[in-house]
Protein backbone atom coordinates (compact mmCIF):
# COMPACT_ATOMS: atom_id res chain seq x y z
CA UNK A 1 0.00 0.00 0.00
CA UNK A 2 2.87 2.17 0.84
CA UNK A 3 4.64 1.49 -2.65
CA UNK A 4 1.44 2.17 -4.44
CA UNK A 5 1.07 5.59 -2.54
CA UNK A 6 4.68 6.73 -3.20
CA UNK A 7 4.52 5.70 -6.38
CA UNK A 8 1.30 8.01 -7.38
CA UNK A 9 3.02 10.53 -5.35
CA UNK A 10 5.99 10.46 -7.42
CA UNK A 11 3.79 9.92 -11.13
CA UNK A 12 1.58 13.26 -9.71
CA UNK A 13 4.86 15.24 -8.97
CA UNK A 14 6.36 14.26 -12.70
CA UNK A 15 3.34 15.32 -14.59
CA UNK A 16 3.16 18.27 -12.40
CA UNK A 17 6.65 19.49 -13.52
CA UNK A 18 6.82 18.11 -16.76
CA UNK A 19 3.56 19.89 -17.18
CA UNK A 20 4.52 23.52 -16.30
CA UNK A 21 8.12 22.98 -18.23
CA UNK A 22 5.76 21.85 -21.45
CA UNK A 23 3.54 24.88 -21.54
CA UNK A 24 6.36 27.41 -20.83
CA UNK A 25 8.07 25.85 -23.73
CA UNK A 26 4.82 25.48 -26.16
CA UNK A 27 3.26 28.75 -25.09
CA UNK A 28 6.01 31.32 -24.61
CA UNK A 29 8.83 29.49 -26.51
CA UNK A 30 11.25 29.00 -23.69
CA UNK A 31 14.39 27.29 -25.14
CA UNK A 32 15.44 23.42 -24.37
CA UNK A 33 18.87 24.49 -25.07
CA UNK A 34 21.56 27.32 -23.68
CA UNK A 35 22.44 29.86 -26.11
CA UNK A 36 19.76 29.38 -29.21
CA UNK A 37 19.14 32.43 -31.24
CA UNK A 38 15.99 32.63 -33.22
CA UNK A 39 14.85 34.87 -36.37
CA UNK A 40 12.90 37.74 -35.30
CA UNK A 41 11.25 40.15 -38.33
CA UNK A 42 11.17 44.11 -37.73
CA UNK A 43 8.22 44.96 -39.89
CA UNK A 44 8.24 48.66 -40.63
CA UNK A 45 5.26 50.45 -42.72
CA UNK A 46 6.02 54.66 -43.26
CA UNK A 47 3.41 56.73 -44.66
CA UNK A 48 3.70 60.46 -45.68
CA UNK A 49 1.44 62.81 -45.57
CA UNK A 50 0.55 66.22 -46.46
CA UNK A 51 -1.72 68.02 -44.44
CA UNK A 52 -4.46 71.14 -45.32
CA UNK A 53 -3.23 73.15 -42.28
CA UNK A 54 -5.92 71.88 -40.21
CA UNK A 55 -6.54 68.74 -38.18
CA UNK A 56 -5.81 65.60 -38.92
CA UNK A 57 -7.25 61.85 -39.05
CA UNK A 58 -5.12 59.01 -40.83
CA UNK A 59 -6.06 55.19 -40.43
CA UNK A 60 -3.31 52.89 -40.92
CA UNK A 61 -3.75 48.74 -41.72
CA UNK A 62 -1.93 46.94 -39.36
CA UNK A 63 -1.61 42.88 -39.36
CA UNK A 64 -3.82 41.37 -36.43
CA UNK A 65 -4.55 37.62 -38.11
CA UNK A 66 -0.61 36.40 -38.30
CA UNK A 67 -0.05 32.85 -39.53
CA UNK A 68 3.14 31.53 -37.91
CA UNK A 69 4.13 34.76 -36.01
CA UNK A 70 3.80 36.43 -32.90
CA UNK A 71 4.30 40.07 -32.40
CA UNK A 72 6.82 40.55 -29.20
CA UNK A 73 6.78 44.49 -29.90
CA UNK A 74 4.99 47.24 -31.16
CA UNK A 75 5.84 50.49 -31.74
CA UNK A 76 3.34 53.90 -33.36
CA UNK A 77 5.88 56.89 -33.76
CA UNK A 78 5.35 60.58 -34.72
CA UNK A 79 6.03 63.53 -33.21
CA UNK A 80 2.86 65.28 -32.86
CA UNK A 81 0.18 62.63 -33.36
CA UNK A 82 -1.32 60.24 -30.93
CA UNK A 83 -1.79 56.68 -31.87
CA UNK A 84 -5.30 54.43 -30.76
CA UNK A 85 -5.16 50.69 -32.07
CA UNK A 86 -9.34 49.72 -33.59
CA UNK A 87 -10.08 46.08 -33.48
CA UNK A 88 -13.86 46.41 -34.65
CA UNK A 89 -13.41 45.59 -37.89
CA UNK A 90 -12.33 42.78 -40.04
CA UNK A 91 -8.81 44.63 -40.51
CA UNK A 92 -7.36 46.36 -37.33
CA UNK A 93 -6.44 49.97 -37.79
CA UNK A 94 -4.72 52.06 -36.24
CA UNK A 95 -6.06 55.60 -35.55
CA UNK A 96 -3.87 58.86 -35.95
CA UNK A 97 -4.83 62.33 -34.74
CA UNK A 98 -3.19 66.05 -34.03
CA UNK A 99 -4.45 69.22 -33.79
CA UNK A 100 -1.79 70.89 -35.54
CA UNK A 101 0.34 67.61 -37.57
CA UNK A 102 2.94 70.23 -39.39
CA UNK A 103 3.19 70.38 -43.07
CA UNK A 104 4.46 67.25 -44.39
CA UNK A 105 4.17 64.85 -41.22
CA UNK A 106 5.47 61.15 -41.26
CA UNK A 107 4.22 58.39 -39.71
CA UNK A 108 5.85 55.07 -38.47
CA UNK A 109 4.83 51.56 -37.41
CA UNK A 110 7.26 48.95 -36.53
CA UNK A 111 6.16 45.56 -35.16
CA UNK A 112 9.07 43.02 -34.19
CA UNK A 113 7.68 39.06 -34.88
CA UNK A 114 9.32 35.81 -33.71
CA UNK A 115 8.29 32.43 -35.38
CA UNK A 116 5.10 30.92 -33.08
CA UNK A 117 5.58 27.47 -34.78
CA UNK A 118 1.80 27.37 -35.62
CA UNK A 119 0.80 26.31 -39.05
CA UNK A 120 -2.26 26.16 -41.01
CA UNK A 121 -4.71 29.31 -41.88
CA UNK A 122 -4.48 32.40 -39.94
CA UNK A 123 -7.79 32.88 -37.15
CA UNK A 124 -10.99 32.81 -38.63
CA UNK A 125 -13.66 35.57 -39.31
CA UNK A 126 -17.14 35.26 -38.47
CA UNK A 127 -19.13 32.81 -41.21
CA UNK A 128 -20.21 35.05 -43.84
CA UNK A 129 -23.60 34.70 -45.75
CA UNK A 130 -24.13 33.41 -48.95
CA UNK A 131 -24.08 35.47 -52.06
CA UNK A 132 -26.55 35.56 -54.56
CA UNK A 133 -25.21 34.75 -57.98
CA UNK A 134 -24.49 38.26 -59.86
CA UNK A 135 -26.64 39.27 -62.98
CA UNK A 136 -24.82 39.66 -66.09
CA UNK A 137 -25.02 39.71 -69.83
CA UNK A 138 -26.25 36.96 -71.74
CA UNK A 139 -22.44 35.96 -73.31
CA UNK A 140 -20.31 36.51 -70.07
CA UNK A 141 -23.56 34.79 -68.27
CA UNK A 142 -22.73 31.44 -71.12
CA UNK A 143 -19.02 31.75 -70.46
CA UNK A 144 -19.26 31.50 -66.60
CA UNK A 145 -21.49 28.70 -66.66
CA UNK A 146 -19.81 26.66 -68.76
CA UNK A 147 -16.29 27.59 -66.85
CA UNK A 148 -18.18 26.37 -63.47
CA UNK A 149 -19.47 23.33 -64.65
CA UNK A 150 -16.04 22.50 -65.98
CA UNK A 151 -14.49 23.06 -62.49
CA UNK A 152 -17.67 21.39 -61.11
CA UNK A 153 -16.78 18.12 -62.60
CA UNK A 154 -12.84 17.88 -61.36
CA UNK A 155 -13.46 19.06 -57.87
CA UNK A 156 -14.98 17.02 -54.88
CA UNK A 157 -15.82 19.87 -52.19
CA UNK A 158 -15.52 23.72 -52.13
CA UNK A 159 -11.78 23.76 -51.31
CA UNK A 160 -10.77 21.71 -54.65
CA UNK A 161 -13.25 23.48 -56.31
CA UNK A 162 -11.64 26.95 -56.02
CA UNK A 163 -8.52 25.74 -56.70
CA UNK A 164 -9.67 23.93 -59.86
CA UNK A 165 -10.85 27.57 -60.56
CA UNK A 166 -7.18 28.91 -60.00
CA UNK A 167 -5.61 26.30 -61.75
CA UNK A 168 -7.46 26.89 -64.64
CA UNK A 169 -7.15 30.25 -65.03
CA UNK A 170 -3.14 29.72 -64.92
CA UNK A 171 -3.17 26.67 -67.47
CA UNK A 172 -5.48 27.65 -70.02
CA UNK A 173 -5.02 31.38 -70.87
CA UNK A 174 -5.74 30.50 -74.64
CA UNK A 175 -9.25 29.57 -73.59
CA UNK A 176 -11.93 32.06 -75.10
CA UNK A 177 -13.58 31.88 -71.98
CA UNK A 178 -10.31 32.71 -70.01
CA UNK A 179 -9.70 35.46 -72.48
CA UNK A 180 -13.01 36.60 -72.20
CA UNK A 181 -13.23 37.38 -68.63
CA UNK A 182 -9.30 38.74 -68.26
CA UNK A 183 -10.53 41.59 -70.78
CA UNK A 184 -12.71 42.70 -68.01
CA UNK A 185 -9.29 42.92 -65.51
CA UNK A 186 -6.23 45.57 -65.89
CA UNK A 187 -4.43 44.44 -62.00
CA UNK A 188 -3.56 41.51 -59.68
CA UNK A 189 -6.49 42.93 -57.48
CA UNK A 190 -9.16 42.70 -59.99
CA UNK A 191 -8.07 39.22 -61.10
CA UNK A 192 -8.74 38.34 -57.77
CA UNK A 193 -11.73 40.16 -57.60
CA UNK A 194 -12.89 38.58 -60.31
CA UNK A 195 -12.41 35.25 -59.11
CA UNK A 196 -14.40 36.07 -55.97
CA UNK A 197 -17.05 37.05 -58.77
CA UNK A 198 -17.05 33.62 -60.47
CA UNK A 199 -16.99 31.67 -57.29
CA UNK A 200 -20.18 33.88 -56.02
CA UNK A 201 -22.31 32.63 -59.32
CA UNK A 202 -21.69 28.95 -57.30
CA UNK A 203 -22.80 30.70 -54.06
CA UNK A 204 -19.17 30.29 -53.01
CA UNK A 205 -18.48 32.96 -50.29
CA UNK A 206 -14.65 34.60 -51.26
CA UNK A 207 -13.15 38.03 -50.86
CA UNK A 208 -9.26 39.82 -51.62
CA UNK A 209 -7.03 39.54 -48.58
CA UNK A 210 -3.93 41.50 -48.78
CA UNK A 211 -0.91 40.02 -47.63
CA UNK A 212 2.81 40.73 -47.52
CA UNK A 213 5.80 39.05 -48.47
CA UNK A 214 8.55 38.86 -45.65
CA UNK A 215 11.89 38.87 -47.43
CA UNK A 216 15.49 39.81 -46.05
CA UNK A 217 16.31 43.87 -46.86
CA UNK A 218 12.51 44.21 -48.19
CA UNK A 219 12.63 48.27 -49.10
CA UNK A 220 9.62 48.84 -50.63
CA UNK A 221 7.29 46.54 -50.05
CA UNK A 222 3.50 46.44 -51.16
CA UNK A 223 1.00 44.13 -50.09
CA UNK A 224 -0.25 41.68 -52.96
CA UNK A 225 -4.37 40.63 -53.13
CA UNK A 226 -5.07 37.17 -52.24
CA UNK A 227 -8.23 34.83 -52.53
CA UNK A 228 -10.00 33.49 -49.41
CA UNK A 229 -12.35 31.30 -49.70
CA UNK A 230 -15.08 30.18 -47.56
CA UNK A 231 -14.69 26.46 -47.21
CA UNK A 232 -17.87 25.67 -45.20
CA UNK A 233 -16.44 25.53 -41.83
CA UNK A 234 -13.62 28.28 -42.30
CA UNK A 235 -11.69 30.86 -44.50
CA UNK A 236 -8.77 29.12 -46.61
CA UNK A 237 -6.64 31.52 -48.62
CA UNK A 238 -5.74 30.29 -52.06
CA UNK A 239 -2.42 31.67 -53.92
CA UNK A 240 -4.36 33.47 -56.76
CA UNK A 241 -1.55 32.45 -59.40
CA UNK A 242 -0.63 29.05 -58.54
CA UNK A 243 -3.77 28.06 -56.35
CA UNK A 244 -1.41 26.54 -53.52
CA UNK A 245 -4.15 26.70 -50.46
CA UNK A 246 -2.67 28.33 -47.15
CA UNK A 247 -0.37 31.01 -45.99
CA UNK A 248 3.26 30.02 -46.49
CA UNK A 249 5.58 30.60 -43.75
CA UNK A 250 7.04 33.99 -45.00
CA UNK A 251 3.73 35.74 -45.55
CA UNK A 252 1.96 37.75 -43.76
CA UNK A 253 -1.84 38.22 -43.58
CA UNK A 254 -2.54 42.20 -43.75
CA UNK A 255 -5.34 43.42 -44.42
CA UNK A 256 -8.85 42.04 -45.65
CA UNK A 257 -10.97 43.14 -48.56
CA UNK A 258 -10.87 47.06 -49.03
CA UNK A 259 -9.15 47.47 -45.58
CA UNK A 260 -5.44 47.49 -47.09
CA UNK A 261 -5.81 51.62 -48.13
CA UNK A 262 -4.53 54.61 -45.85
CA UNK A 263 -7.56 56.73 -44.68
CA UNK A 264 -6.79 60.08 -44.42
CA UNK A 265 -8.72 63.08 -43.68
CA UNK A 266 -7.63 66.56 -43.30
CA UNK A 267 -4.66 66.27 -45.99
CA UNK A 268 -3.44 63.24 -48.91
CA UNK A 269 -1.30 60.59 -48.67
CA UNK A 270 1.95 61.13 -50.65
CA UNK A 271 3.46 57.54 -50.07
CA UNK A 272 2.93 54.57 -48.42
CA UNK A 273 6.06 52.04 -47.55
CA UNK A 274 6.56 48.64 -46.21
CA UNK A 275 10.03 47.62 -45.22
CA UNK A 276 11.28 44.41 -43.40
CA UNK A 277 14.72 43.16 -42.16
CA UNK A 278 15.64 40.17 -40.35
CA UNK A 279 17.89 39.74 -37.38
CA UNK A 280 18.62 36.84 -34.68
CA UNK A 281 18.41 37.15 -31.34
CA UNK A 282 18.72 35.32 -27.57
CA UNK A 283 15.22 32.60 -27.81
CA UNK A 284 15.03 33.37 -24.03
CA UNK A 285 14.79 37.43 -24.25
CA UNK A 286 12.29 36.60 -27.50
CA UNK A 287 10.43 34.18 -25.05
CA UNK A 288 9.88 36.64 -21.96
CA UNK A 289 8.73 39.41 -24.62
CA UNK A 290 5.81 36.68 -25.44
CA UNK A 291 5.13 36.29 -22.28
CA UNK A 292 5.19 40.04 -21.35
CA UNK A 293 2.93 40.79 -25.01
CA UNK A 294 0.62 37.72 -23.61
CA UNK A 295 -0.08 39.84 -20.11
CA UNK A 296 1.64 36.69 -18.26
CA UNK A 297 3.74 37.23 -14.85
CA UNK A 298 5.98 33.77 -15.82
CA UNK A 299 8.84 35.56 -16.27
CA UNK A 300 8.29 37.74 -12.85
CA UNK A 301 7.83 34.56 -10.91
CA UNK A 302 10.52 32.70 -12.49
CA UNK A 303 15.00 33.25 -11.36
CA UNK A 304 15.42 35.00 -14.48
CA UNK A 305 14.13 38.30 -12.95
CA UNK A 306 16.54 38.01 -10.08
CA UNK A 307 19.68 40.27 -10.31
CA UNK A 308 22.52 38.50 -11.93
CA UNK A 309 24.25 37.89 -9.36
CA UNK A 310 22.10 35.72 -7.61
CA UNK A 311 20.94 33.73 -11.09
CA UNK A 312 24.50 32.55 -11.54
CA UNK A 313 24.33 31.16 -8.15
CA UNK A 314 20.93 29.23 -8.70
CA UNK A 315 22.43 28.33 -12.06
CA UNK A 316 25.10 26.51 -9.37
CA UNK A 317 22.87 24.84 -7.13
CA UNK A 318 19.91 23.94 -9.01
CA UNK A 319 21.85 21.10 -10.30
CA UNK A 320 22.78 19.82 -6.86
CA UNK A 321 20.12 17.72 -6.68
CA UNK A 322 20.42 15.79 -9.63
CA UNK A 323 24.01 15.15 -8.44
CA UNK A 324 22.69 13.83 -5.31
CA UNK A 325 20.21 11.45 -7.45
CA UNK A 326 23.20 10.35 -9.30
CA UNK A 327 24.96 9.52 -5.81
CA UNK A 328 21.16 7.74 -4.70
CA UNK A 329 21.68 5.57 -8.19
CA UNK A 330 24.73 4.44 -7.01
CA UNK A 331 24.22 3.91 -3.83
CA UNK A 332 21.18 1.94 -4.47
CA UNK A 333 21.26 0.65 -7.48
CA UNK A 334 24.80 -0.17 -8.31
CA UNK A 335 26.27 -0.66 -4.69
CA UNK A 336 28.92 1.85 -4.50
CA UNK A 337 30.23 2.59 -0.97
CA UNK A 338 30.21 6.39 -0.40
CA UNK A 339 31.27 8.69 2.64
CA UNK A 340 27.57 9.07 2.64
CA UNK A 341 24.82 10.54 0.39
CA UNK A 342 25.45 14.42 -0.17
CA UNK A 343 30.22 14.18 0.36
CA UNK A 344 30.66 13.10 -3.33
CA UNK A 345 28.37 15.59 -4.70
CA UNK A 346 30.10 18.14 -2.42
CA UNK A 347 33.42 16.58 -4.17
CA UNK A 348 32.38 16.83 -7.34
CA UNK A 349 30.95 20.66 -6.58
CA UNK A 350 34.41 21.02 -5.25
CA UNK A 351 35.75 19.94 -8.73
CA UNK A 352 33.88 22.75 -10.11
CA UNK A 353 36.31 25.37 -9.32
CA UNK A 354 39.69 22.94 -10.19
CA UNK A 355 38.99 21.04 -13.21
CA UNK A 356 38.55 17.94 -13.12
CA UNK A 357 41.95 15.98 -13.98
CA UNK A 358 43.99 18.43 -11.23
CA UNK A 359 40.83 17.96 -8.51
CA UNK A 360 41.45 14.24 -8.73
CA UNK A 361 45.27 14.93 -8.20
CA UNK A 362 44.55 17.41 -5.19
CA UNK A 363 42.04 15.53 -3.71
CA UNK A 364 44.02 11.97 -3.93
CA UNK A 365 47.58 14.07 -2.85
CA UNK A 366 46.02 15.85 -0.04
CA UNK A 367 43.88 13.08 1.54
CA UNK A 368 47.19 10.69 1.07
CA UNK A 369 49.09 13.20 2.93
CA UNK A 370 46.84 13.88 5.55
CA UNK A 371 46.15 10.26 6.44
CA UNK A 372 50.14 10.10 6.88
CA UNK A 373 49.76 12.86 9.33
CA UNK A 374 46.78 11.84 10.65
CA UNK A 375 48.70 8.41 11.47
CA UNK A 376 51.51 9.98 12.77
CA UNK A 377 49.53 12.03 15.33
CA UNK A 378 47.29 8.86 16.59
CA UNK A 379 51.18 7.87 18.34
CA UNK A 380 50.69 10.82 20.03
CA UNK A 381 47.60 9.22 21.55
CA UNK A 382 45.46 12.60 20.43
CA UNK A 383 41.80 12.84 21.60
CA UNK A 384 39.71 12.69 18.43
CA UNK A 385 38.62 16.17 17.84
CA UNK A 386 41.94 18.12 18.50
CA UNK A 387 43.48 15.78 16.63
CA UNK A 388 41.12 16.88 13.37
CA UNK A 389 41.97 20.02 14.43
CA UNK A 390 45.46 19.50 13.74
CA UNK A 391 44.47 17.63 10.35
CA UNK A 392 42.21 20.35 9.34
CA UNK A 393 45.57 22.85 10.00
CA UNK A 394 47.59 20.41 7.89
CA UNK A 395 45.68 20.68 5.03
CA UNK A 396 45.27 24.69 4.63
CA UNK A 397 49.14 23.94 4.84
CA UNK A 398 49.74 21.67 2.08
CA UNK A 399 47.10 23.85 0.21
CA UNK A 400 49.12 27.26 0.60
CA UNK A 401 52.33 25.29 -0.16
CA UNK A 402 50.64 23.59 -3.47
CA UNK A 403 49.62 26.90 -4.40
CA UNK A 404 52.73 28.70 -4.07
CA UNK A 405 54.44 25.85 -6.13
CA UNK A 406 52.15 25.72 -8.97
CA UNK A 407 52.52 29.22 -9.30
CA UNK A 408 56.18 29.41 -9.59
CA UNK A 409 55.62 25.86 -12.00
CA UNK A 410 53.31 27.73 -14.20
CA UNK A 411 50.43 25.99 -13.51
CA UNK A 412 47.97 28.23 -12.60
CA UNK A 413 44.79 26.64 -12.40
CA UNK A 414 46.11 25.09 -8.99
CA UNK A 415 45.88 28.59 -7.80
CA UNK A 416 42.00 28.54 -8.11
CA UNK A 417 41.56 26.28 -4.93
CA UNK A 418 39.11 28.29 -3.36
CA UNK A 419 37.70 28.19 0.72
CA UNK A 420 34.92 25.48 -0.57
CA UNK A 421 37.21 22.87 -1.55
CA UNK A 422 39.24 23.34 0.99
CA UNK A 423 36.92 22.79 3.58
CA UNK A 424 35.35 19.87 1.28
CA UNK A 425 38.90 18.10 1.63
CA UNK A 426 38.70 18.84 5.68
CA UNK A 427 35.78 16.98 5.61
CA UNK A 428 36.78 14.15 3.59
CA UNK A 429 40.08 13.61 5.68
CA UNK A 430 37.68 13.76 8.86
CA UNK A 431 34.84 11.44 7.29
CA UNK A 432 37.14 8.65 6.09
CA UNK A 433 39.43 9.00 9.99
CA UNK A 434 36.11 8.23 11.44
CA UNK A 435 35.78 4.96 9.17
CA UNK A 436 39.10 3.90 10.09
CA UNK A 437 38.87 4.11 13.32
CA UNK A 438 35.41 2.63 13.94
CA UNK A 439 35.56 -0.29 10.57
CA UNK A 440 39.03 -0.80 9.72
CA UNK A 441 41.35 0.99 6.96
CA UNK A 442 39.60 -1.74 4.13
CA UNK A 443 36.23 -0.05 4.81
CA UNK A 444 38.33 3.23 5.05
CA UNK A 445 39.45 2.74 1.30
CA UNK A 446 36.99 1.60 -0.35
CA UNK A 447 34.95 4.19 0.43
CA UNK A 448 37.01 6.94 -0.51
CA UNK A 449 37.48 5.18 -4.07
CA UNK A 450 33.67 4.86 -4.32
CA UNK A 451 33.34 8.24 -3.05
CA UNK A 452 35.79 9.40 -5.50
CA UNK A 453 34.55 7.43 -8.34
CA UNK A 454 30.56 8.72 -7.59
CA UNK A 455 31.76 12.89 -7.47
CA UNK A 456 33.41 12.20 -11.00
CA UNK A 457 30.17 10.67 -12.49
CA UNK A 458 28.28 13.07 -10.60
CA UNK A 459 30.63 16.27 -12.10
CA UNK A 460 29.97 14.82 -15.72
CA UNK A 461 26.32 15.45 -15.56
CA UNK A 462 26.42 18.06 -13.51
CA UNK A 463 29.00 20.51 -15.24
CA UNK A 464 26.88 20.13 -18.15
CA UNK A 465 25.49 23.27 -19.87
CA UNK A 466 22.29 21.43 -21.26
CA UNK A 467 21.45 20.58 -17.73
CA UNK A 468 22.36 23.78 -16.17
CA UNK A 469 20.34 25.59 -18.71
CA UNK A 470 16.77 23.47 -17.99
CA UNK A 471 17.41 23.13 -14.36
CA UNK A 472 17.28 27.07 -14.39
CA UNK A 473 14.99 27.98 -16.94
CA UNK A 474 12.52 25.24 -16.17
CA UNK A 475 12.86 24.93 -12.17
CA UNK A 476 9.70 22.62 -11.93
CA UNK A 477 11.87 19.85 -13.23
CA UNK A 478 13.29 19.86 -9.42
CA UNK A 479 9.66 18.41 -8.50
CA UNK A 480 10.99 15.25 -11.47
CA UNK A 481 13.82 14.78 -9.74
CA UNK A 482 12.18 14.53 -6.37
CA UNK A 483 9.87 12.36 -8.21
CA UNK A 484 12.85 10.18 -8.94
CA UNK A 485 14.49 10.36 -5.28
CA UNK A 486 11.09 9.04 -4.11
CA UNK A 487 10.95 6.21 -6.39
CA UNK A 488 14.70 5.40 -5.66
CA UNK A 489 13.47 5.49 -2.02
CA UNK A 490 11.17 2.66 -2.45
CA UNK A 491 13.26 0.27 -4.20
CA UNK A 492 14.61 -3.10 -1.60
CA UNK A 493 16.16 -4.84 -4.55
CA UNK A 494 19.36 -6.45 -4.92
CA UNK A 495 21.89 -4.25 -6.15
CA UNK A 496 24.28 -4.79 -9.26
CA UNK A 497 27.37 -5.61 -6.62
CA UNK A 498 25.74 -7.96 -4.91
CA UNK A 499 24.53 -9.89 -7.76
CA UNK A 500 28.24 -9.94 -8.89
CA UNK A 501 29.41 -10.96 -5.16
CA UNK A 502 27.09 -14.15 -5.14
CA UNK A 503 26.67 -14.98 -8.72
CA UNK A 504 28.23 -18.27 -7.51
CA UNK A 505 24.76 -18.55 -5.78
CA UNK A 506 22.47 -17.59 -8.28
CA UNK A 507 24.09 -20.02 -10.78
CA UNK A 508 23.23 -22.84 -8.87
CA UNK A 509 19.82 -21.95 -8.30
CA UNK A 510 18.40 -20.09 -11.24
CA UNK A 511 14.79 -19.98 -9.65
CA UNK A 512 16.73 -17.31 -7.24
Amino acid sequence: MRTLHTVILAAMLAAIGLGVAAWKHVSFGFPLTPDPETAVWTVEARARLQADGGPMRVEIPVPDQLHGYKIIEEDFISATFGAVPDDSGETRRVVWTARAPGSAPVLYYRMQLAESGERGDPPQSPAPTYPDPPEYDESLGAAITSLLEEVRQKSADVGSFARQLVLHYARNETDDRIQLLEGRTDSAHEHVEQLAYVLADARIPARTVWTLELAEGLRNGRLEPWLQVYTGARWRVIDPVTGDMGLPHDRLLWAVDDGAGVRVYGGELEGWQIAATRTQRDVLTVASQRAAEAGSRVVDLSLISLPVQSQQLFRLLLVLPVGALIVVLMRNVVGVQTFGTFMPVLIAFAFRETQLWLGMALFCATVALALVIRFYLERLRLLLVPRLAAVLTVIVALMAVISVASHHLGVDRALSVGLFPIIVLAMTVERMSVVWEESGPADALKQGVGSLIVAVMAYGVMTRPWLQHVMFIYPEMLLVVFALALLFGRYTGYRLFELWRFRSVLRQDPSR
